[in-house]
């Protein structure tokens, strides 16, 4: 009785929810509100929710718990306890190979991810669409002279990982390491394609070859990680850091002495806004991870696949111009524009780089789409220009 209570609680609450918050965030807070349910049963009840989310737009029409269902079945690669006293008919078939399982529930993949049209150059669309019903790894860049320190203590306390390179590390998503590993001082929790970005930060480098630090200008700062990622690839920087709120900018502090990140600028600044303030320096690289639809990750919140209006492509198309009109004055004569995404939308990403080229005196050096889908990590897009 207690796997249909789960169904049940899980009916309840995505008929509360309404997607203007993390699910992961009212989840938490229901959880918090009714301390009746153990991990156990916090944990399936969790995961019916997420395997409704996964199916992104397909079977609208279906009937809440049999779409729930649905999801866990295409969700399940092997048979489990929940799938066994909800559906025990699927349960003998979680094993079957992705499509005879969707062909079973009469599901064409493609209808999970309805917007094949606006897709970047590059994308595979099925094995994409596939990639929403499965949670993705989780990934760990290793500080430079801790790899040896991080996978030791990993090996020591018996947690598996696939080696993706020198210093990632890809490792199941439950996988605790809080209390293992020194976050940000030995390896930030960071995902493999927005590692991968590194790789156009040592183009710059290579291409830079300056004797001198290079004043590097992360303009969308965030949670700080292309920082980071910037300060260990440069070796030498002189960093500033800037976001439209206070707050971030506050636990970047905290975030940046754990990493050893000590001299640095920041300020708070909107760069949507017309007239800018901004501190009076040009800068050698500035960095534009800027806001966007966040289609990438959302095999990490298929929440946000469920909820998706297309017409948000426009919105942050629309904003994603205006940051990069305001950062580009603030580069020198030879300098490097990043700009960088988490979409899979080539609104947000080619036609951006084509406004940039149309509208400024900036050569494409490179492009890069680091499709994750097949790695179980996020899809990142990046482009390198030079100042003229």
């Amino acid at each position: 009785m207690k796997y249909f209570s789960h169904l049940n609680t899980a009916v309840q609450l995505l008929q509360q929810y309404n997607g203007s918050q993390p699910f992961g965030s009212f989840i938490k807070q229901f959880f918090s509100q009714h301390k009746k349910y153990g991990s156990k049963d916090r944990k399936n009840i969790s995961h019916l929710c997420y395997a409704f989310f996964r199916l992104g737009k397909a079977l609208p029409q279906l009937p809440m718990e049999e779409r729930i269902l649905t999801g866990l079945f295409l969700c399940s690669p092997e048979p489990n306890d929940l799938l066994q006293h909800l559906r025990p008919d699927w349960n003998d078939k979680a094993h079957l190979p992705l499509l005879e399982k969707t062909a079973l529930v009469a599901l064409h993949l493609p209808e999970l991810f309805p917007w094949a049209a606006a897709l970047s150059e590059g994308m595979v669309y099925e094995p994409f669409c596939a990639s929403f019903l499965t949670q993705p790894d989780l990934f760990l860049r290793l500080r430079p002279g801790k790899e040896a320190a991080v996978k030791n203590k990993l090996q020591q306390a018996g947690i598996t990982f696939r080696e993706l390179n020198r210093s990632c590390l890809a490792l199941p998503n439950a996988s605790k390491i809080d209390t293992l590993i020194e976050t940000d001082r030995e390896a930030v929790i960071q995902d493999y394609s927005s590692q991968r970005i590194g790789e156009l930060m040592e183009l710059i480098r290579d291409a830079a070859r300056s004797a001198a630090p290079l004043k590097v200008w992360d303009a969308c700062a965030a949670s700080g990680g292309k920082s980071i990622l910037a300060n260990d690839i440069f070796h030498r920087i002189d960093l500033t850091v800037s976001d439209v709120r206070k707050s971030i900018l506050i636990n970047l502090e905290k975030r940046f002495a754990t990493a050893g990140i000590k001299n640095y600028h920041s300020f708070i600044a909107d760069l949507s806004a017309p007239n800018l303030k901004t501190r009076n320096t040009l800068y050698d690289v500035i960095i534009t991870d800027v806001p966007c639809s966040g289609s990438g990750t959302w095999s990490r919140t298929p929440e946000q696949l469920y909820y998706f209006d297309p017409q948000q492509i426009d919105r942050y198309s629309t904003l994603q111009k205006k940051i990069v009109e305001q950062a580009i004055p603030h580069l020198k004569p030879g300098g490097f524009l990043l700009y960088c995404t988490c979409s899979v939308f080539k609104k947000e990403n080619e036609e951006v780089v084509q406004y940039i080229q149309e509208q400024h005196s900036l050569s494409l050096l490179k492009t890069a789409l680091f499709t994750g889908y097949d790695q179980k990590a996020d899809t990142l897009f990046g482009a390198v220009f030079q100042k003229k």
